[in-house]
């Protein structure tokens, strides 16, 4: 099933499920923010919305982009302020969304779903202001390795969203080739248990 597709029809019931890799990725991320200073950000599949809410208290403007419709219509929903806008596009495709320079750019359980990572932080290098930040949460490739993979139930049986596998030294040396530099990395584990395989893969990337 294609991304799209998949989203689509896992959006009724995205925010109910059980989901431990996006509780805790949400965990991640406002883990890595907390004390990253930013008034304009970039939301890349904001989905139904889980990050955007935290997002929009820290910024003066997030604009939230989704491939998904479905997603959009619980997000735009779930988060009434006046300081979000929601955008429906294809990120693989150029960004025509971006009107503004941005001083975050945030992926959250985006890039697993996408081929080309050259093309995504080219076009995130070029929406960043000098000095901002980009943020990746992902699901650790160890757990793909593993044969994890985003899936969910429905009547027909489970259904698997199209991933592929980016090792940390790909995600580190092609955001380098766009002048992102690596300020931060860390993993997150199931009940903060370190003896296991970790969940969750954060990076921080600053443009210089």
């Amino acid at each position: 099933m294609n991304t799209k597709q998949a989203y689509n029809s896992w959006a009724l019931q995205y925010d109910t499920n059980k989901n431990r890799t996006r509780d805790l990725e949400a965990v991640a991320l406002r883990s890595t923010l907390a004390n990253i200073d930013f008034e304009a950000g970039l939301e890349i599949g904001c989905g139904t919305g889980k990050n955007t809410e935290w997002l929009v208290r820290k910024a003066l403007h997030v604009t939230a982009v989704d491939l998904s419709e479905e997603m959009l219509e619980r997000a735009r929903k779930k988060v009434s302020s006046n300081k979000a806008e929601f955008i429906l596009a294809d990120t693989t495709q150029a960004w025509r969304f971006v009107k503004q320079p941005y001083d975050l750019v945030c992926f959250s359980l985006v890039l697993e779903h996408i081929a080309d990572l050259d093309h995504i932080f080219k076009e995130a290098a070029k929406a960043l202001k000098s000095g901002g930040h980009v943020y990746i949460g992902e699901l650790h490739p160890f757990k793909q390795y593993a044969g994890t993979k985003a899936c969910f139930d429905t009547e027909e049986g489970r259904q698997e969203v199209e991933c592929y596998t980016h090792h940390v030294s790909e995600f580190v040396q092609t955001a380098k080739q766009h002048r992102l530099k690596v300020t931060d990395l860390n993993e997150y584990f199931d009940e903060n248990d370190r003896t296991s395989i970790p969940r969750i893969l954060t990076i921080l990337l600053q443009k210089v």
